[in-house]
């Protein structure tokens, strides 16, 4: 070997990592994109906002009528008066439980899945990797959850965009924007919702390596969800709320507002990065010691 070969082949090899990191990165896009579960789950999360916009078209002439008022009713009604507001309405809705159900089951199922088909040991001796196929599992259900939530916003959009008018967006601080500037705003929403997502979707990935079984790694997710956001609404525990993993999912709605909070959206994606940090060490620690082979 020439003193040329020995200089250029170190190069060579950081282009040739990242090239199988991406092949292993785009082998599991396709694994889990092709699975007629997911999939399915996905025709969930755009079905949910043509069932919400047509439910609020059809109720939108009785809530004309007389009553006794109602602020949460009327705020609803006020939100749909503009199509782009079914955006919001659709998902702080299924940030409820929907969106945090098709998350779960991308990110439950990513090691445990592998480990109760018997597959894991065969992905670590390719060689994947431990770290690395942490690191595209985890990835993976960033993307899909990604794909969950624009999914749920493009679908309310054109949905609003079919049922209700669409013109300048009456912020819920009063101010009115011109319709280019609320939907700026909308990608920023979907975008936060997305990063609460990929929080859940580290939590996910921590309890997927605690388990073999995947539908207990998904019931156990939930479970936390459901668990958070109850202890969230209790006011005796208020004190405990900012530190729960859902307590920021609905902050976005200082997006909604003139001047824009920023400390509230700050707090938010601080939370979202800690949460998801912390159960991706938590991971990695307890995946890179574990015993795989039995």
């Amino acid at each position: 070997m020439s003193v040329n070969d020995t200089v250029t082949a170190g190069p060579e090899v950081e282009p040739r990592l990242v090239m199988t990191w991406l092949r292993f990165f785009r082998s599991e896009l396709r694994l889990v994109f092709g699975r007629k579960r997911n999939l399915a789950l996905l025709a969930v999360t755009a079905a949910f906002p043509i069932l919400i916009g047509v439910a609020l078209k059809l109720a939108a002439p009785h809530s004309r009528g007389g009553g006794g008022p109602n602020n949460g009713a009327a705020f609803f009604s006020q939100l749909a008066g503009n199509g782009v507001f079914l955006t919001f309405i659709a998902l702080s809705s299924l940030l409820i439980l929907v969106l945090p159900v098709v998350v779960a089951v991308v990110a439950g199922d990513s090691i445990a899945g592998e480990a109760g088909y018997g597959t894991l040991r065969y992905l670590l001796a390719v060689p994947a990797g431990r770290t690395r196929l942490l690191a595209v599992k985890y990835l993976t259900s960033v993307v899909f959850g990604l794909c969950a939530t624009f999914i749920v916003s493009a679908a309310a959009l054109v949905v609003g965009a079919v049922l209700f008018p669409i013109g300048p967006v009456t912020l819920l601080s009063g101010t009115t924007v011109s319709l280019a500037a609320g939907l700026v705003r909308l990608v920023f929403v979907t975008l936060y919702v997305a990063a609460a997502m990929a929080a859940l979707g580290a939590i996910g990935l921590a309890i997927s390596t605690l388990t073999e079984h995947a539908i207990g790694a998904i019931a156990a997710v939930m479970i936390l969800v459901v668990t958070s956001e109850v202890v969230d609404n209790v006011p005796q525990l208020s004190a405990v709320g900012p530190y729960l993993p859902t307590h920021w999912w609905l902050s976005f709605d200082a997006l909604l507002r003139a001047p824009i909070d920023t400390s509230v959206l700050a707090r938010g994606l601080l939370s979202f990065a800690v949460y998801a940090a912390l159960c991706c060490l938590f991971a990695w620690a307890k995946f890179t010691a574990a015993d795989v082979t039995s």
